[in-house]
């Protein structure tokens, strides 16, 4: 998961100092050291980090204690500040047309998951109330055209393509006549990509822009390549004058210095990251949020929304009420489980929650694929009704009853009980959760 280093070494630096009343200045160098070797080993660029450390240093060393805040939380909530400065200080949106159709570009090295990002967005976009319209500008690389347009009819939505023998200005071109016949308001633009930046690549891409006018010029980056994302972020700023980035594979690298990075060299903000590979795996990104995730606080508005789109108003009315009268049972589990692989991987959803980005840790094989899913409801359904309702009386006899029932092994059935206990715990903190959301404007469906 990105970040999970930082954010261990983050919290733990933290830790030191939080708790103290007063913080003198070997305090403070001290806890300032573990940061600046945590966003170093995290791949963070040498400079952005120096001067990240030192406006920590300069603000806490100058700054009277605010409030009810002790030395140490004041020196928490000035990291943080910091940090949210350096990801961008506010979420920067996508650039819309006054009239459309609005035209968006996406632009990068071969690699980076561009065509499936175009798809990606077309689908959040659909969700935004646009109609968008995918178009199959890259031409070389084999299959790519074939790619989007199998991406969008798993999406049900509209894609432009003219072969590989038309060139992509052209292609371009059309595409608004096509987006204007088709009533699209939005043209989203898949481009050729290379090994490295090069002055043909380049040349391409600047006459698509000359021709269509784009209000985006998206770059995508792989957060997995570090360092090497921020320096090819800087080469198609030159050259193109990129709006935003979307940085992809976030779920696949534990450092994501790209992105702590990436704002401060180029000047150029992130609006989406991709965290998995499907199509619904792209969000918004909001420095704030993030900033919170890094510091192990969780990001309750994120999960927020997350369940305002998986969870009916009505089943999670139900539920809350089930755990209040503590009756929660693995019928209502299997169809959580059901609900919450909607929301995301299990581990995402912790670390969206307070306190509890180590719980997947403990949850040894608790993510939610397709063949976990299959034994969760093969085991459930090899239980009696009177065993769904109350777990506490499956002793041994019965737990080797359930193994043979489903045709697994004992260890499933202990594990899956397990994970039942401590999804129960698990509710009950997203219970708890109530507080934070009033402060919001979001609210849990069952905290209605």
């Amino acid at each position: 998961m990105a970040f999970e280093n930082l954010t261990d070494k983050l919290t733990n630096a933290m830790k030191k100092i939080r708790g103290t009343k007063t913080v003198n200045e070997q305090d403070l160098r001290a806890t300032l050291r573990e940061v600046r070797m945590a966003l170093l080993e995290a791949d963070v660029n040498f400079t952005v980090v120096k001067d990240f450390v030192a406006k920590i240093k300069e603000r806490a060393l100058g700054q009277e204690v605010q409030g009810n805040l002790t030395g140490g939380q004041q020196v928490v909530k000035i990291v943080n500040d910091e940090l949210i400065k350096l990801l961008g200080g506010q979420q920067s949106k996508l650039n819309f047309a006054p009239n459309p159709p609005t035209i968006i570009m996406l632009v990068g090295l071969q690699g980076t998951g561009k065509t499936t990002t175009v798809a990606k967005l077309a689908n959040h976009l659909r969700k935004e109330h646009k109609k968008p319209l995918m178009v199959a500008g890259d031409v070389y690389r084999p299959a790519a055209i074939t790619q989007l347009e199998v991406l969008g009819k798993q999406l049900n939505l509209p894609v432009f393509s003219m072969g590989d023998q038309v060139s992509p200005v052209e292609i371009a071109k059309k595409s608004i006549e096509k987006a204007n016949a088709l009533l699209c308001d939005t043209i989203l633009i898949d481009t050729a990509g290379r090994l490295h930046v090069d002055e043909e690549l380049m040349n391409e891409l600047k006459n698509i822009k000359a021709a269509v006018n784009p209000q985006d010029i998206l770059l995508t980056v792989d957060a997995m390549t570090g360092q090497d994302a921020v320096t090819v972020a800087d080469a198609f700023n030159k050259a193109l004058g990129i709006t935003g980035l979307v940085v992809t594979k976030l779920d696949g690298d534990a450092r994501g210095g790209a992105i702590l990075s990436v704002k401060a060299v180029t000047g150029c903000p992130v609006k989406f990251v991709g965290s998995g590979e499907k199509l619904d795996a792209l969000e918004p990104f909001y420095p704030d949020r993030m900033a919170s995730r890094i510091l192990g606080m969780g990001d309750v508005l994120s999960l927020i929304e997350k369940a305002q789109e998986a969870i009916s108003i009505d089943d999670a009315k139900k539920l809350a009420e089930s755990i209040k009268k503590n009756e929660f049972t693995l019928d209502m589990f299997l169809e959580q489980m059901q609900q919450i692989k909607k929301m995301g991987s299990l581990e995402s959803i912790l670390s969206m929650i307070p306190g509890m980005g180590k719980i997947s840790q403990q949850l040894e094989g608790a993510e939610l694929d397709g063949k976990e899913m299959h034994h969760i409801e093969g085991i459930i359904r090899a239980m009696t009704p009177k065993e769904r309702r109350d777990t506490k009386i499956i002793n041994g006899s019965r737990r080797k009853r359930i193994a043979a029932g489903c045709g697994l092994r004992v260890q499933d059935v202990n594990k899956l009980l397990k994970q039942f206990e401590e999804s129960k715990k698990m509710m009950k903190q997203v219970q708890g959760m109530n507080k934070y959301a009033r402060k919001g404007r979001f609210k849990m469906p069952f905290m209605q």
